[in-house]
C-alpha cells in the first residue's frame, strides 16, 4: 500500500505540485491560446496583410503618376548651342528641370477588374485566416481529448494498483489461515505486477499526449500545463438542422472567392486586347551657360524665360504581341475553370465529411448510453466475483478476468464520452459555427 501511495503522490506532484498557483486550463482556453500563438495562424495573418496591400496598390493604379527630374550636363569640344541651334566648339554647361504627370484614361477596364480581383483575394484571405483558426482549434481539440483520455486511464490504472495491492494482502492473510493456496497468492502477485506495469505505461502515454498538446498550442514545452477536463452535455440544438452550411463554412467561402478572383483576372487578361488611351502633362525649364563667358543671362531670368508646358494624349493599339496576350487569356480562362472545379470538389468532400461526422456523433451518443449500462453490469459482476474469491468460491483467474473486463469497459466509456464531445464540435464546424470563442 505504501508503494501505491508513493506512485499516486508522485503523479499528483507532477500535475498539481509543480503547477501550484496555476489556474487549470479549460478546452476553450487552450483553443484561444493556440489561435493567438499558433505559427500557421500568424503566417496566414501576414498573408492577409499582403492581400490588403495588393488591394491598396490596385486602388493606387487609378491615381495619376507624378514625377520630377533634374539634369546637368557639361559639354566639351564640338556641340550644339541651344541658344542658336548652331555648332560651337566652346565648353558649355546645360541644366534642365521638369515636372510631369500621366494618367491612363482607358485601358479596357483592366484596372477595374484588377481592383475587383484584389478585393476578392482580400476576402479570400479573411476566410483563409478563419479556416486556419478553425483547423488549429480542431487540432487542439483532438490533442486535448487525447490528454483527457490518458489522464482518465492513469487514474483507472492507479485505482487498479491500489485494489490489487489490497487484494494481495487479503490473499496472503487467507493463505496463512489455510483458505488460499500459494498458487492463488502467486496469481494475485502477477496481477499486481501487471497493474504496476499498466500504470507506468499509461503515465508515459499521458506525458506524450501532453507534449503533443503543447506543440499544437505553441505553448512553452518546459512550462507546466494543468488542464480542467470536463465532458460537456450534448447540445440539443445541434441535433436538428443542416449538416453542411454552404454560406458559412470558411473553406467553401474561400473557394467561392477564388472563383470570383479568377473570373476578374480572366477579364483583366482579355483587356490586354483593347486599345489604351492615356493623357500626360508637364512643365519644364532650362539654364544654359557658356563657360568663361561674361555676358551669360542670370539663372533666375533663364529659369523664368525658358519655362514651357505641354499636354499630350497617347493612344496605344495592340497589333501583335507574339501570342503572349492570347496565351495569357487562355491560361486565365483555365485558371477560372480550375477554380470552379476546385469548389465543386471541396463542396463534395465537405458534404461527405459532414455526414460522416454526424453519423459518428449519433453513433457515439448511442454507444455512450450502452457502455454506461455495461460498466454498471461489469462493476456488479466484479464485486460478486471478488466476494466469491474471498469466500473460496472462485479462482484468481476469474477475478482477473472480471477486473480486466471492468477496466476495459470504463476505458471504452471514457473514450465514447470524449469522442461524443469531439464529434459534436466537428458537426458545428461543418455547419460554419465557430467552435472557439475569442477572448
Amino acid at each position: 500500500m505504501k508503494r501505491t501511495l508513493i506512485i499516486l503522490l508522485a503523479f499528483a506532484a507532477a500535475h498539481v505540485g509543480k503547477s501550484a498557483g496555476q489556474t487549470p486550463w479549460t478546452m476553450q482556453q487552450c483553443m484561444q491560446y493556440a489561435v493567438k500563438h499558433n505559427h500557421e495562424v500568424k503566417r496566414t495573418e501576414l498573408e492577409l496583410d499582403n492581400r490588403k496591400a495588393d488591394k491598396t496598390a490596385a486602388i493606387g493604379n487609378f491615381l495619376p503618376s507624378v514625377g520630377a527630374s533634374v539634369g546637368a550636363q557639361y559639354n566639351f569640344g564640338r556641340a550644339i548651342n541651344p541658344e542658336t541651334n548652331g555648332y560651337t566648339d566652346v565648353s558649355t554647361f546645360y541644366n534642365e528641370y521638369s515636372l510631369y504627370a500621366s494618367l491612363p484614361v482607358f485601358d479596357g477596364f483592366s484596372r477595374l477588374h484588377a481592383l475587383k480581383a484584389a478585393e476578392a483575394s482580400r476576402l479570400m484571405g479573411h476566410q483563409a485566416l478563419r479556416q486556419q483558426q478553425n483547423e488549429t482549434a480542431l487540432s487542439v481539440l483532438q490533442a486535448f481529448t487525447s490528454v483527457a483520455y490518458y489522464e482518465g486511464l492513469v487514474k483507472m490504472a492507479a485505482e487498479k494498483v491500489a485494489e490489487t495491492e489490497l487484494l494481495l494482502k487479503q490473499t496472503q492473510i487467507l493463505e496463512e489461515v489455510g483458505r488460499k493456496s500459494h498458487t492463488d497468492v502467486a496469481l494475485v502477485e502477477s496481477q499486481k505486477a501487471e497493474a504496476d506495469y499498466e500504470l507506468t505505461r499509461q503515465q508515459s502515454l499521458y506525458e506524450s499526449a501532453l507534449l503533443e498538446l503543447k506543440k499544437e498550442m505553441a505553448f512553452p514545452v518546459a512550462d507546466s500545463l494543468l488542464l480542467d477536463v470536463q465532458t460537456t452535455k450534448t447540445d440539443e440544438a445541434v441535433l436538428s438542422g443542416i449538416m453542411l452550411n454552404d454560406e458559412e463554412h470558411a473553406a467553401l467561402q474561400q473557394a467561392r472567392y477564388k472563383i470570383t478572383a479568377s473570373k476578374h483576372e480572366w477579364r483583366q487578361a482579355r483587356a490586354s486586347l483593347m486599345p489604351t488611351l492615356s493623357v500626360g502633362a508637364g512643365i519644364g525649364t532650362t539654364y544654359y551657360k557658356t563657360l568663361h563667358a561674361a555676358n551669360t543671362a542670370a539663372f533666375s531670368s533663364q529659369f523664368k524665360n525658358n519655362m514651357g508646358e505641354y499636354v499630350g494624349f497617347t493612344l496605344s493599339i495592340p497589333l501583335f504581341s507574339r501570342l503572349q496576350s492570347a496565351m495569357g487569356i487562355r491560361r486565365a480562362k483555365n485558371n477560372y475553370k480550375m477554380a470552379c472545379e476546385a469548389y465543386e470538389q471541396k463542396h463534395l468532400e465537405l458534404e461527405k465529411l459532414s455526414r460522416e461526422a454526424w453519423q459518428d456523433w449519433q453513433g457515439y451518443i448511442k454507444q455512450t448510453m450502452q457502455m454506461e449500462k455495461k460498466v454498471e453490469a461489469d462493476s456488479l459482476a466484479y464485486q460478486l466475483t471478488r466476494r466469491q474469491f474471498e469466500e473460496g468460491l472462485s479462482t484468481a483467474i476469474d477475478l482477473h478476468t472480471t477486473s480486466a473486463e471492468l477496466l476495459k469497459s470504463k476505458a471504452t466509456l471514457l473514450q465514447c464520452r470524449l469522442m461524443t464531445m469531439v464529434k459534436e464540435q466537428l458537426v458545428k464546424y461543418y455547419r460554419g459555427e465557430t467552435i472557439w470563442t475569442e477572448q
